[in-house]
């Protein structure tokens, strides 16, 4: 017993319920009991390593399938997983007397659910699944009371199959074999030989880490779900030992692309119906913007109101606003993927017509006396238009053909009169209704500006504060991107040249191209192959086509950099995908031209420099994202109904297949 008492009530409480269902009329005939030999009923042999200090490069992608949990609800594994949460994920049967099987699994997740239970990091982020793989058995019923003495938090949940046909193949994506036990006759037995693996998940559905019983203890399975928060979001942005940071668990691609390469790739798109959305009262942020943010700037001929902004919102999620009822503007400036879209490098608008430029974030736009990448508007109120008219985004005829719709919308009846102290829509009154919104789409009170405004001396890893003094000092960032004393727009809403539209221009590109052309499929194609099939990409030097200033040629907008971490990809071309390649980018001088801003030279940053660069950038995320992402979310999107004026004209397509 001397091993027992080294791990206490937990090894106690397994080794108990092994005896009673040893002898339960329901058990499998009795065992012999193997030697307790997993680390957590005695002691790791060696500590788990720190958080952080190590990789868990993934496997794959995690299988789905069907399931039913406890509670007798049907749905797919994935429903289960939980939006932006890590999973820890065990297959098990109720009946299993082995300690160093099922029993093992079970204790050491109610082990690891009492330790969170305080934990700011994992307390809201680790999910656990325990799914049966006895259907026949392991019942709704039997799984309701098996599971009701451990999944008291709310973040384990039990799940079982309606049958083996639906269990089978999510054995066989997990590499789980399980075979029925068989008595020296050959009748089936109620037991089952496996073996014990544990998969450990991130919020992208990947699989991490895959636990057998020599490394199944909590300590280092705690460790690795920190571990992989860590991988995609700073120290600094989800961990204060003395107070949560809030991390956005709804900013997320709508179609992660991992593992894409394999064979066994399953898509993880994101339903419209699967997002649920709350209402926010943005408005507050007019009396105390967020802390990093000046106050935010109000037209005297637009001042914001609720009820401007409210009619703002559903108009920008609305697809009817769209020449063929199909298109919104929340469609090119996705929420949850920082108002812009990572999936895509440039523009796509109503039915697949591209554009020339990747999608700017509207996140802090209010700020900003330029808007696109060109610099074009001034105002947000100005900039609304030119999407709705423009052929390849919204494609509206006129101003009066989306006037004269709306006017017979029957779900705006009376909004604009009493948004508007009685006028009704205009070209006027919908820009002032859609920039209201956009104009409180403001995030701040990141990390850096806890740190930075706040006085908070800890909030800030020591990676992202050297990467600090390097955007102040010797990367010169803060030239363009600048910080004030008492807030910070990171841009300097001025126009330059860095060279990424100049190499555009002229076509300067590798002589081979990589192609992933099917999963697990890649090809070197010739340039020459590429450019026969594909069209040449359209004209673009940037601030010229406004001003007709040759100097202006290849300027373009400083984009602020605030969020940035949300709004890949990057330039206004979409060139780049990751804030490592904008930083390299930089460190060799951009691209060389005759119009290069003087500012563009080579940095001569070390590779531990570039590193420190990008946790600070990665520091810049506000805390309010999740706020404004849900907010959206609980938007109407503009389902076209039978008393809408194109009703019949989509009755028509449909007849003719369009």
């Amino acid at each position: 017993m001397s091993v027992i008492k080294q791990h206490g009530i937990y090894a106690i409480a397994v080794i108990l319920l092994s005896a009673l269902m040893t002898h339960s009329p329901l058990a499998a005939p009795a065992r012999e009991q193997p030697a307790v030999v997993a680390p957590f009923y005695t002691k790791a042999e060696y500590p788990p390593p720190k958080v952080g200090s190590y990789k868990l490069p993934p496997f794959g992608v995690a299988a789905d399938g069907r399931v039913i949990d406890a509670d007798g609800k049907e749905g797919r594994l994935h429903d289960f997983f939980g939006h932006g949460k890590i999973i820890l994920l065990s297959f098990i049967y109720s009946t299993c007397s082995d300690v160093n099987g099922c029993p093992l699994a079970t204790a050491v997740m109610y082990d690891i659910q009492r330790k969170i239970k305080n934990d700011p990091v994992l307390r809201d982020r680790l999910q656990m699944l325990s799914l049966s793989f006895d259907p026949v058995y392991d019942t709704t019923e039997v799984l309701s009371l098996y599971g009701g003495g451990y999944a008291n938090a709310g973040n384990w949940r039990f799940l079982t199959t309606a049958s083996w046909k639906e269990l089978e193949p999510i054995l066989d994506s997990y590499n789980q074999p399980v075979i029925r036990d068989v008595d020296e006759q050959g009748r089936e037995l109620s037991t089952f030989s496996h073996i014990l693996r544990v998969f450990l998940i991130d919020p992208e559905k990947r699989v991490r880490n895959i636990y057998s019983v020599s490394f199944l203890y909590p300590e280092l399975i705690i460790n690795d779900a920190k571990t992989i928060l860590q991988d995609s979001v700073p120290k600094s942005e989800w961990y204060n030992p003395n107070e949560s940071i809030k991390v956005s668990r709804l900013s997320r691609p709508g179609d992660y692309k991992g593992g894409y390469e394999t064979s066994g790739y399953v898509t993880q798109s994101q339903s419209v119906a699967e997002r649920t959305g709350e209402k926010a009262d943005l408005a507050h942020y007019l009396v105390r913007p967020p802390l990093g943010l000046p106050a935010i700037p109000q037209p005297e001929d637009n001042p914001v109101t609720h009820a401007k902004v409210e009619l703002g919102r559903k108009l920008f999620f609305d697809r009817r606003l769209s020449l063929n009822d199909t298109f919104s503007c929340a469609m090119c400036h996705i929420p949850e993927q920082g108002f812009t879209n990572h999936e895509l490098a440039i523009a796509v608008g109503l039915e697949g017509r591209s554009g020339r430029r990747n999608y700017p974030t509207i996140y802090n736009t209010g700020y900003l006396s330029r808007l696109f990448h060109d610099g074009r508007e001034e105002s947000l109120e100005q900039q609304v238009w030119g999407p709705l008219l423009a052929v390849n985004e919204m494609a509206n005829p006129s101003v009066g053909a989306v006037i004269g719709k709306i006017r017979k919308i029957p779900d705006y009846a009376g909004m604009f009169e009493a948004a508007f102290n009685g006028r009704g829509v205009s070209m006027e009154t919908l820009w002032m209704a859609i920039a209201s919104y956009e104009r409180l789409l403001v995030s701040a009170n990141s990390p850096f500006d806890r740190w930075h405004y706040g006085g908070e001396t800890n909030i800030l890893s020591e990676s992202a504060k050297r990467g600090y003094a390097l955007f102040t000092g010797k990367a010169g960032c803060a030239s363009c991107h600048q910080i004030g004393t008492e807030a910070a727009l990171f841009t300097d809403d001025a126009m330059h040249n860095t060279g990424v539209g100049y190499r555009e221009s002229m076509g300067i590109k590798p002589e081979k191209e990589k192609i992933l052309v099917a999963p697990g499929v890649y090809l070197e194609v010739d340039r020459e192959i590429i450019d026969a099939v594909g069209h040449p990409p359209p004209a673009d030097v940037g601030l010229y086509e406004v001003t007709q200033n040759p100097h202006d040629r290849w300027k373009y907008h400083t984009p602020s950099l605030r969020n940035i971490a949300l709004t890949a990809p990057y330039m206004h071309n979409g060139s780049l995908s990751t804030l490592r390649e904008v930083v390299d980018f930089y460190n060799e001088g951009g691209i060389e031209n005759e119009l290069l801003d003087v500012r563009i030279k080579p940095l001569g940053l070390s590779e531990g420099e570039r590193e420190d660069l990008v946790a600070f950038l990665k520091s810049l995320t506000g805390d309010n994202v999740d706020t404004i992402i849900a907010d959206a979310f609980a938007a109407p999107i503009g389902d076209i109904t039978e008393a809408d004026p194109n009703w019949a004209n989509q009755k028509d397509r449909s007849r003719n297949g369009i």
